[in-house]
């Protein structure tokens, strides 16, 4: 190698050295911003700038959490955070999207240690028993017009969206698994509202069922007759 062709080799290497270090320090100091807003939304109860911290928090996630950290945030208060601002933001959308075109995804956790219900290919076919208020919730959310599936994991979500192709959903579920299903919605074009569990576990976990009648209900009349719904989430 000639010592001009030695020459450009070490400034193409600075080059490419000196554009690294500034796009990671960019990333970094985006990260800084980004967590700064967020902790300024979450303490103040008030979204700011959310169509940039929407994008910029997926694409930073792991840096924004680490900040968050630093200005007192914990994970949970994060991810909540991150779950209100994307069910504001998709609310306009889903509230226009028709209603056969929506379904909704309850986890198998909330049903009682006694159901009586089998795993089918479409997840659990609920028998209204009368043993947990799966049943009753699940029928009025259906004589709405929704599709209800009531599934063990993201395997049978994929698989349903897959075959019947909602345009928009509701995700039920405890804090991480909304928030996976929010990213995977995403991901692939589903409008997606997540309702995080009043309780959580493994087992006869409870839902905030008036969070998901009042989601449920968003861009239609409710069926005339129906019940008063606004008791308590259990």
């Amino acid at each position: 190698m000639s010592l001009f062709d030695s020459e450009i080799w070490i400034q193409l290497m600075t080059l490419i050295g000196e554009v690294t270090f500034f796009f990671i320090l960019g990333m970094v100091l985006a990260a800084i911003a980004l967590a700064i807003i967020a902790a300024a939304s979450i303490t103040r109860g008030k979204f700011y700038l959310p169509r940039i911290l929407i994008p910029g928090m997926v694409l930073l996630e792991g840096l924004v959490k680490a900040f968050c950290k630093l200005l007192g945030l914990d994970d949970k208060d994060l991810i909540t955070f991150f779950i209100t601002l994307r069910n504001t933001m998709n609310t306009k959308a889903f509230s226009e999207t028709p209603i056969e075109q929506r379904a909704v995804f309850l986890p198998q956790c909330l049903r009682s240690a006694q159901c009586p219900a089998h795993l089918t290919p479409e997840g659990l076919k609920c028998r209204n028993c009368g043993r947990c208020s799966v049943g009753e919730n699940a029928e009025w959310l259906e004589k709405l017009g929704y599709r209800v599936f009531i599934v063990p994991g993201s395997t049978f979500i994929k698989r349903m969206v897959k075959k019947y192709h909602p345009r928009a959903i509701i995700g039920v579920g405890c804090l991480m698994e909304v928030k996976d299903g929010i990213d995977m919605s995403d991901r692939i074009g589903i409008i997606a509202i997540g309702v995080v569990n009043v309780k959580d576990g493994c087992v006869e976990t409870i839902a905030d069922w008036t969070a998901v009648r009042d989601t449920a209900l968003l861009g239609i009349k409710p069926p005339s007759g129906s019940v008063d719904f606004h008791g308590p989430a259990e």
